[in-house]
């Protein structure tokens, strides 16, 4: 049977969205392969009702309840492609074969790359981290770095200088323009020039931040931006404008989530600069509704 929307993620944004389509008793099929972004991070902070519990946890409790809709359909695995045009895409998944459908959501999110710095990657979502907003009060205050990758990283120091003692590692990118130095002074940011050659120390406690110049220095946790970039390579299979944010490529979309593609919709970290749980959610919710009138009146809605 043709479904009136396939999902493509199972995260906050792609659930949000199911429940406002399963409510209008629309017919929805979620893919997800069970990987989300946040799976790195034992637990969520800033989340109204939910503090402290796992993004998984949270995730469970979401599906548990889905599931309680007759229209909603799970498939776990990946999509490995989408073609067609509105009313008539067709999306295949490994291992299921090809379903049909008359709208296509994007919401299977992002994959972080981290610099090439030795230590990094396992201390990933445990005392290397990306959102002071998420994980800044569980640091405590002290001695936070922050290591540079892009030009916006001097703004994200200036950010972070209320959760702790901030020290920014140039790591080897040009020194910030007058302004900003002024700026981060104010704040109480201290820059420490020279690359950053490797994070060690115990995975679960403070990290040793080695320098190129010999110096090392202690920190109980450290801030960086990863590049984005959107998973697999459906927004490109199906001619999806993509616009540069920040952090990298996102799909581009309107007000109400829809893409430049008639009937391909995207939402949540692949379709925004940036996200959390709330906002993923949220834009989730802007999705469905976007889909959902579009069912309804496709000429203004698509």
């Amino acid at each position: 049977m043709q479904q009136d929307a396939i999902i493509i993620g199972g995260g906050f944004a792609g659930l949000s969205a199911a429940y406002i389509l399963a409510r209008a008793r629309r017919h929805v099929t979620i893919i997800d392969s069970g990987t989300p972004r946040n799976r790195f991070a034992a637990r969520a902070h800033g989340v109204l009702g939910h503090d402290g519990k796992s993004g998984a946890e949270i995730l469970a409790e979401a599906r548990a309840q889905l599931a309680a809709y007759p229209t909603v359909t799970f498939i776990e695995g990946e999509a490995d492609s989408a073609e067609g045009v509105i009313d008539d895409f067709a999306v295949r998944i490994e291992g299921h074969g090809s379903i049909a459908t008359r709208r296509v959501l994007l919401a299977s999110g992002v994959e972080d790359r981290l610099p090439d710095i030795p230590g990094l990657r396992e201390r990933w979502g445990k005392t290397v981290l990306h959102c002071p907003y998420c994980h800044g009060y569980e640091i405590g205050g002290g001695p936070i770095g922050v290591i540079a990758t892009q030009p916006m990283s001097s703004h994200q120091a200036v950010v972070v200088a209320d959760w702790g003692d901030v020290t920014l590692f140039t790591n080897g990118m040009s020194e910030p323009d007058v302004a900003t130095l002024d700026l981060l002074a104010r704040r109480g940011v201290t820059l420490q020039p020279g690359a950053v050659v490797s994070v060690d120390g115990a995975l679960d406690g403070p990290a040793q931040v080695r320098l190129s110049n010999g110096r090392s220095i202690a920190v109980k946790a450290l801030f960086i931006t990863p590049d984005l970039h959107i998973r697999g390579s459906l927004a490109h299979n199906l001619g999806c404008t993509l616009e540069d944010s920040p952090a990298g490529k996102i799909i581009a979309t309107n007000a109400m989530k829809a893409t430049s593609t008639a009937g391909v919709f995207a939402a949540g970290d692949n379709a925004r600069a940036f996200g959390n749980i709330t906002l993923s959610s949220a834009d989730g919710v802007m999705a469905g509704l976007g889909v959902h009138q579009s069912l309804m009146f496709p000429a203004t809605h698509s």
